[in-house]
């Protein structure tokens, strides 16, 4: 099979498309035809030599999530067919022709999605879902601020807190990136651009001075100090990715007064057992919005496998709106 490779650690003229020897799948896995796959800042920083893959995983194939269809099962793998469209993520892997995947960590594709649309989807609907419906247990009526509004992750939770009744506000490094997130269900939005005045200013506008009860942080570094800062009494703060830095220094007199939750989450290394259930959470309670059109994939760009290094360089280019797609023939 063709994959895209890693030659060794740098920018994305590091990228190679090779022949490799397609994966086996074992016993309970099934190999997957991967028709399209997202491009997500792990594959940027894998490739930078800064995120290395975890146990079991290709070490230098990227690739988190991916659209296909079943093409081979292994011995004690019964839950799909041959030709049946599924997508998910995996630690790694997912930029080749071919994967092999755990069957119970496949999902099937809503027929009202082609392999781009869904490929766009597994890595940010299940790590919004999982973080802010799951761990923040996001209640019906509660504001939520989500950083980095513009991001994959960041569309995704908009579309999400308005499906599950919150009240979705967000933050960007651009004007553009608020106004369209509107169109999906954001309430209002603040560009940040150095300084967080304007973010407490408006926190407390929108919120009649009470704070938000979540807050999805994707930036990290001085972004924490910020969001601890517009949490409301008994907030909870995840803390999904530090793009920005990963050390932070906070009030500790306002988080205990306040009786804030900061919780650190990753999809990536989590055991199998995880992942299988957050993908049951995913299937369940996403899967069916997703086929119904109530949410909906956002999509910046698709780019030929072949064409990895310019899909790289653009999502680096910090100016994306969605999810960058590589297709397979």
């Amino acid at each position: 099979m063709k994959a895209v490779v890693i030659s060794r650690p740098g920018d994305p003229d590091v990228l190679e498309i090779r022949d490799v020897n397609a994966p086996t799948p074992a016993s309970d896995e099934v190999l997957v035809r991967v028709h399209a796959a997202g491009l997500n800042r792990a594959d940027l920083l894998q490739r930078q030599g800064r995120y290395p893959a975890p146990p079991g995983a290709p070490a230098d194939i990227p690739g988190l999530e991916f659209a296909g269809e079943v093409a081979q099962l292994g011995a004690n793998a019964s839950r799909w067919t041959s030709g049946r469209r599924v997508f998910g993520i995996v630690a790694g892997g997912a930029h080749a022709e071919y994967l092999a995947a755990h069957q119970d960590t496949l999902v099937e594709i809503p027929s009202n999605l082609d392999w781009t649309s869904a490929a766009a989807i597994p890595e940010v609907f299940i790590t919004a879902h999982d973080a802010m419906c799951e761990q923040a247990a996001l209640r019906r009526g509660e504001a939520v601020l989500v950083h980095a509004v513009g991001s994959g992750v960041g569309l995704a939770a908009v579309q999400l807190a308005r499906a599950f009744g919150g009240i979705p506000y967000g933050t960007a490094r651009t004007a553009d990136k608020i106004e369209r997130a509107r169109a999906l269900g954001l309430e209002d939005g603040v560009v940040l651009s150095g300084s967080f005045d304007l973010l407490r200013d408006a926190a407390k506008r929108w919120t009649s001075g009470r704070g938000f009860d979540v807050v999805l942080d994707l930036v990290g570094g001085p972004y924490v100090s910020a969001s601890v800062d517009v949490l409301a009494l008994k907030g909870r703060l995840m803390l999904i990715a530090a793009s920005a830095g990963s050390r932070a220094e906070f009030d500790l007199a306002r988080a205990l007064t306040r009786r804030i939750t900061i919780r650190g989450t990753v999809l990536r290394a989590r055991p199998l057992e995880e992942k299988i259930t957050v993908t049951r959470a995913f299937a369940e309670e996403v899967v069916p919005l997703l086929a119904s059109g109530r949410l909906r994939p956002n999509i910046d760009s698709v780019f030929p496998f072949t064409d990895v290094r310019a899909a790289h360089a653009r999502l680096e280019s910090n100016q994306t709106f969605g999810k960058v797609v590589l297709a397979f023939p």
